[in-house]
């Protein structure tokens, strides 16, 4: 009886989690549509619009690597906050003191010392599924 509920929650979880992400997915489409359309009614596209299909497509590339890993690296959003720091740096850039502007490329130097830190440390302190994995993909490299 103890196995059941466990087993149950576990479940139930992994269903919320999936139903989740589904909604995450299918709004990200949405709104990355929306503003397809927002740009050919314009026609005209600026580096803002493409920032923000980036944002859109980093999103829609989370979901789907954890849809294939079960796994959600801290990379991901990393990736999105420096690409929306940029994107506001851009958009207002006219209305912002130096020290704001300063304050913002700080930021996204941060947080680019951060994926490069997560990085290292993959690479160098592997967890232990993730070592036993990559000495399959080396193996199977040199066949």
């Amino acid at each position: 009886m103890e196995g059941k509920i466990p087993r149950f929650n576990k479940r139930a979880l992994m269903f919320v989690e999936h139903i989740g992400l589904l909604v995450i997915a299918i709004a990200t489409v949405i709104a990355a549509g929306g503003e397809v359309l927002s740009m050919i009614a314009a026609v005209k596209v600026s580096l803002a619009d493409l920032l923000l299909l980036f944002l859109y497509l980093e999103v829609l590339a989370m979901v789907g690597h954890y849809y294939g890993s079960g796994k959600l690296p801290v990379r991901y959003p990393l990736y999105i906050g420096m690409v929306a720091l940029a994107r506001y740096l851009i958009l207002d850039m006219k209305g912002m003191d130096e020290w704001r502007m300063l304050s913002i490329t700080g930021a996204i130097f941060i947080l680019a010392l951060a994926v490069l830190l997560l990085r290292f440390g993959d690479c160098r302190f592997p967890y232990a599924e993730d070592r036993t994995d990559r000495e399959v993909r080396k193996s199977n490299d040199n066949l």
